[in-house]
């Protein structure tokens, strides 16, 4: 019997690891195995492990716990599912799914950022034509130039047939975009006789800048740094599939009336 540990909890921790041969977590078995002195393992020595936090919290919630995991290679930080106790083989699937897909986002917007003025021009380009907007690649080429501040601004097409146009401005910037640059761009759409606009930035938007939008009558959108990742991923842009997986179930409407 080991002092001061939560036997319940140890035991269910330790059987969880050992039946789930593919989820053994190394460090936390070696600590058992291989202490010179077992007994003064406690709850504050397996504390120190996220798999045994999780576990604990476990039996007060029914919910996933998200931690924070530092891939120490990159000092970067990224969301981490908890696998716990009774959950499906397809919501491990969805959490496994949506662990690397916002791993992809981060590292991606990081490539984006890094990128020189005329890789994000040709980006942006590429983004917006994928979407169908901008008319052809070669359309969007000449219709969007670069601003001189790290962006990109002009008119686009928002269809093939140019039957109404949308002013894009796209901006590689790490400060927050703010009021005063919402309010410029407002003004410019008013200039390029254009209704309809889209700010992109690599960063993010100051709350008064989206407040702004809600208030005006020009139909601003604003896409943040997250967002443009999100995008290209979904409309594989600068991306691309290594695998692919079907989730299939039995089709009962097949075998309806095998037993009539």
């Amino acid at each position: 019997m080991r002092h001061g540990l939560d036997s319940f909890v140890f035991q269910r921790v330790v059987e969880k690891l050992i039946v789930n041969q593919q989820r053994i977590f190394r460090p936390f078995l070696a600590v058992l195995w291989d202490s010179s002195d077992p007994s003064q393992i406690d709850n504050s020595t397996l504390e120190q492990f996220p798999e045994y936090l999780a576990f604990k919290l476990r039996r007060n919630e029914e919910k996933p716990i998200i931690i924070s995991v530092t891939n120490e290679s990159n000092a970067k930080s990224y969301p981490q599912l908890i696998e716990l106790p009774d959950s499906t083989p397809e919501e491990l699937f969805s959490q496994a799914y949506q662990r690397l897909r916002s791993n992809l986002e981060a590292e991606l917007l990081e490539q984006v950022k890094s990128a020189s003025p005329a890789f994000f021009e040709r980006l942006v380009i590429d983004l917006l034509v994928t979407m169908d907007y901008g008319g052809s690649r070669q359309d969007a080429g000449r219709a969007i130039g670069r601003s001189g501040d790290g962006g990109i601004d002009g008119i686009i097409k928002e269809d093939k047939l140019g039957l109404d146009v949308i002013y894009v401005q796209a901006k590689r910037w790490e400060s927050t975009v703010g009021r005063p640059d919402i309010q410029k761009f407002a003004g410019a759409l008013q200039g390029q006789r254009a209704n309809k606009g889209v700010f992109i930035t690599t960063s993010d938007f100051s709350r008064e800048a989206e407040e702004y939008t809600n208030i005006i009558s020009s139909k601003i959108i604003l896409i943040t740094g997250k967002q443009l990742a999100k995008l290209m991923v979904d409309h594989n842009v600068g991306v691309s599939a290594i695998s692919k997986f079907e989730l299939k179930r039995i089709d009962s409407d097949y075998f309806e009336g095998e037993n009539v």
